[in-house]
């Protein structure tokens, strides 16, 4: 049985883009609630910060597990699956934070390119990350699949581009996945809303605005552990604020 404390001891979770923003701080959280985190961003040597500082503070030890959105194949994230497999045998929680758009832009002016790999890095990705990790899924006994979504997947908003587009299909994917998923009852499927926080994305995007303004990553933890942990049981489907709407 969890302690209350560590509602995620002794669960396996993955968290993409834990490298740094909603992504480092999930996984940080995740491994003070108790779970092995498997953490994920492009270069595996980048992410050494983040498993020192989850081994320092005494959490469960973390493992590594490079994946590249832009260039990875469906063989790859079989791949990473096998890996996944062959080292926990299942997978508790999977949590998508990882995101990507070089710029706001019109419709007009977008790069066909660009359009390609925000695509690819915001819903190709976890669509065949998902889907390669359901065996994995399937094998545990309580597991979770999170979906980080944006205001601008539910309205969308000029110069957001292929990230908005490609955030609608992450909350159609999400709603497809639970309901496929919903008569075994076992798999549990929904999306996150983090609203707007400092991360180097926003900094980007909007370089003249001060980024004190908007609350940290960590401020926006709680309902994907919530999701993620026991708490979730019985909540699938749904599109979840993390922060008040304005």
């Amino acid at each position: 049985m969890e302690q209350q404390n560590q509602p995620l001891q002794d669960r396996v979770i993955l968290v993409t883009g834990a490298l740094e923003g909603i992504g480092r701080a999930v996984a940080m959280a995740a491994a003070e609630a108790g779970a092995t985190v498997v953490l994920s961003a492009i270069d595996e040597h980048e992410l050494d910060p983040v498993y020192d500082a989850i081994e320092a503070a005494g959490h469960p030890q973390p493992a590594i597990l490079p994946i590249d959105p832009e260039a990875a194949t469906a063989d790859d994230y079989i791949a990473v699956a096998n890996i996944l497999g062959d080292t926990f045998g299942r997978l508790d929680g999977l949590a998508h934070c990882a995101a990507f758009t070089p710029y706001l832009s019109r419709i007009d002016d977008y790069d066909a390119e660009d359009w390609e790999r925000v695509l690819k890095v915001n819903l190709t990705a976890p669509f065949m990350l998902t889907q390669a990790c359901l065996p994995l899924l399937r094998a545990a006994p309580d597991p979770s699949v999170v979906f980080t979504s944006d205001r601008v997947g539910q309205t969308g908003k000029a110069y957001w581009g292929a990230f908005a587009a490609a955030k609608f299909g992450l909350e159609g994917l999400m709603q497809v996945l639970a309901e496929e998923t919903s008569e075994a009852g076992q798999i549990r499927v929904n999306s996150i809303d983090p609203g707007v926080v400092r991360c180097t994305m926003r900094a980007t995007l909007y370089p003249g605005e001060d980024p004190m303004q908007h609350p940290a990553p960590e401020s926006v933890v709680e309902p994907y552990l919530r999701l993620l942990g026991p708490a979730g049981r019985g909540i699938n489907g749904q599109r979840i604020q993390a922060q008040p709407t304005a």
